[in-house]
């Protein structure tokens, strides 16, 4: 789990957290505000995707979760086996994801983990 936020696309404060698990776990889906573990029940892959993110260099689509709170936009997808979540608060934040994301998996990292800025702990990850 990685949160993140700063300011909104639309003015305000934006907040992200992006959660990469394995199926089943549900996680992701307590930050997304869905029953259940997983978020295959809530999304329609018959469609085009609605996002893509480039996570650990691979293209990775990713859909709109239905079945979530008002207050949050939610986007899943499948990456090298895991469920790859991003839940953005407010719902009007979900413009990011439309941006060029580029994931890192920081299991991979070796040195360069310590160049990552940090900051204070996002009550989101404290309070899913």
């Amino acid at each position: 789990v990685v949160a993140c936020s700063g300011p909104g696309p639309l003015g305000g404060i934006g907040e992200l957290v992006l959660v990469a698990e394995e199926l089943g776990v549900g996680l992701g889906a307590r930050y997304a505000g869905v029953d259940g573990p997983d978020p295959g029940p809530y999304m329609n892959v018959e469609k085009p995707p609605q996002a893509k993110v480039l996570a650990a260099g691979r293209p990775t689509p990713l859909w709109l979760v239905s079945g979530s709170p008002d207050d949050r936009a939610v986007f899943a997808g499948e990456a090298l086996g895991l469920w790859l979540w991003a839940v953005v608060w407010p719902e009007q934040s979900g413009l990011l994801m439309y941006d060029e994301l580029v994931l890192t998996d920081l299991r991979d990292a070796g040195a360069e983990v310590d160049l990552l800025p940090c900051g204070a702990l996002s009550p989101r990850i404290l309070e899913p």
